[in-house]
């Protein structure tokens, strides 16, 4: 049997070998599920919401109170004809009125432009979504959020305060534009005017709107007197 003089040094770096299967090598990497309708991490995984529909109870009600009043008033007249009473004046005048005044009478045309525009506004509404005071927000795909109009200019015209050289601020939020109006009463005023857009568009992305407006800034400077 020959011996080694110099055995193998063992170093302290070695780690010890695991009879054990390396079950971590076998592993499939780990993958996470997107929801539906997102992409990558962050805010691309969030999805833009649509504002919700208005339900419209009190246009509702009306339009079936006046439908029912009508459909009913004629009902109750056809059936009263039938049992062989007179037809009622109203109805009586109605048809005469119909039957002898021109197309082009000052009546007739007010009457029809009048149908018209009842015709057209209920077309409006029911094609409209409704609830303007709430402006859509970008949000993960199981949930729906708006942000009330009122308090997103309220959160924009505290960022424009925070600018030095702003006294005052006025902040009107529309769905296309955030128009900024400013009173300075120090520094320059296209400086501030400059800081004033950079913080109102750094507010504008905290927001999370859906679709974020543009933003128009105007400034002009107040006496300190």
């Amino acid at each position: 049997m020959i011996h080694d003089p110099h055995p193998p040094q063992s170093s302290p770096w070695d780690a010890p070998q695991d009879p054990r299967p390396a079950a971590n090598a076998l592993r499939k990497p780990e993958t996470h599920t997107r929801p539906p309708g997102t992409t990558g991490s962050g805010p691309d995984t969030w999805h833009a919401t649509h504002r919700p529909w208005s339900a419209r109870r009190l246009v509702s009600a009306a339009a079936a109170f006046v439908i029912l009043v009508a459909a009913g008033a004629a009902l109750v007249d056809v059936i009263a004809v039938r049992a062989g009473r007179p037809a009622a004046t109203w109805r009586q005048e109605l048809a005469h009125a119909l039957a002898t005044r021109p197309v082009d009478d000052v009546w007739m045309l007010a009457g029809a432009a009048l149908a018209a525009a009842v015709g057209v506004w209920l077309l409006a509404l029911a094609l409209s979504p409704g609830l303007r005071r709430l402006l859509p927000m970008r949000s993960p795909a199981a949930m729906r959020a708006q942000l009330d109009r009122r308090s997103a200019a309220l959160l924009l015209r505290d960022a424009a305060l925070r600018v030095p050289g702003v006294r005052n601020a006025r902040i009107r939020l529309r769905r296309q534009r955030i128009l900024a109006r400013a009173d300075v009463h120090f520094r320059d005023p296209g400086q501030v005017k400059t800081d004033l857009a950079d913080a109102l568009d750094d507010a504008r992305d905290r927001l999370a709107l859906s679709r974020p407006p543009r933003i128009v800034v105007r400034v002009r400077r107040r006496s300190t007197k």
